[in-house]
């Protein structure tokens, strides 16, 4: 079936600060259309959620209800309708429960609700949930363990046991390089043009090596300027030693919080530069190579609103096809 004849069941979107990804899902569980847009719930076009909901329904030719669910900023205090967090742990049937909805000119969009964990300091996710309960549909059984890593801005390392979110923990890394790289005196180290991947590389394990030193972040921290001005590093490559030091911190920490069995796998979920490179990180530090998965959340979109009712429990089979969720 081509994707001009696929019958459209769902719309799911992943509406997060800065980004929104929409997916045009048919009766098959596959991807129809994929849409990105830069426009989050904090920039938004004037028109706002509803005019942006609409350019998506443009852009996809929808002329017919549609169920749509979404996920991400979207529920929060900021966002379009506000759905409270659910407490851990957490299982796909709860989050379907828990679903509100806003009414539009297409009908209710469901969203999601986020996820808080309260074990040690309070902890909030919105969105990656979504992608955790894709990844335990298509690659976890109901009796696996794993540690499940969201790479990002703010990464998130979720305990999944037995069907259930059982906990996470959040890493501010992606946030914490863009904000020294560009208001700290490390982003103000000479560059060079002439930047090899071998070298750049060579900087980052670096980098994650340092990561486990004895000092603290904040004194580890300065060596990215230290190591320039002994000569131990060209500027050109100070950049990717920071991204080394802040991951490599991340992975240490988390290994070490995470109460990890023998029996768990771990898993890493989100984009695939960025995986790579914390993949690179974890063998650095002497541990397993993750598994690295694609983009989780369509899936995960497509169960909640099967676990909810909005869409068919069950999908016909049909030939495997580029952009397949199921």
């Amino acid at each position: 079936m081509s994707h001009e004849t696929a019958h459209p069941v769902l719309l799911g979107l992943d509406w997060g600060t800065s980004s929104l990804r929409a997916w045009l899902i048919d009766e098959f569980g596959q991807v129809v259309r994929d849409y990105h847009a830069p426009h989050g719930i904090l920039n938004l076009p004037h028109g706002g959620f509803s005019e942006m909901l609409e350019n998506i329904r443009a852009e996809y030719a929808l002329k017919t209800h549609v169920p749509m669910i979404a996920c991400g900023m979207i529920g929060s205090i900021n966002g379009w309708t506000e759905v409270p967090y659910i407490p851990c742990p957490a299982t796909i049937g709860q989050f379907s429960s828990m679903l509100r909805y806003q009414r539009t000119d297409y009908g209710k969009l469901y969203i999601i609700p986020g996820l808080m964990s309260s074990s040690v300091v309070p902890d909030v996710m919105r969105g990656e949930e979504t992608q955790i309960i894709g990844l335990m549909d298509n690659t976890l059984s109901c009796s696996d363990e794993a540690l499940v890593v969201l790479p990002g801005t703010h990464s998130k390392w979720a305990e999944v046991r037995s069907d259930k979110i059982c906990d996470f923990q959040t890493f501010m890394t992606g946030e914490l390089f863009s904000v020294l790289m560009q208001n700290s005196i490390l982003g103000r180290l000479s560059k060079n043009d002439k930047i090899d991947e071998e070298e750049c590389n060579n900087a980052f394990l670096m980098g994650v090596k340092t990561a486990i030193l004895g000092n603290s972040l904040s004194s580890r921290l300065f060596s990215v300027r230290t190591v320039v001005l002994c000569g131990k590093l060209d500027a050109a490559y100070a950049s990717d030693y920071l991204s080394g030091l802040l991951i490599g911190d991340e992975i240490h920490a988390g290994m070490n919080v995470s109460a990890r069995t023998s029996q768990q796998a771990c898993f890493l979920v989100g984009e695939a530069d960025l995986c790579r490179r914390y993949q690179r990180a974890f063998t650095a530090l002497g541990y397993a190579e993750p598994h690295v998965t694609g983009n989780t959340a369509p899936l995960g979109l497509l169960r909640v609103a099967q676990a909810s009712g909005l869409v068919p429990s069950g999908f016909g089979k049909a030939p495997e096809r580029k952009g397949s969720v199921v």
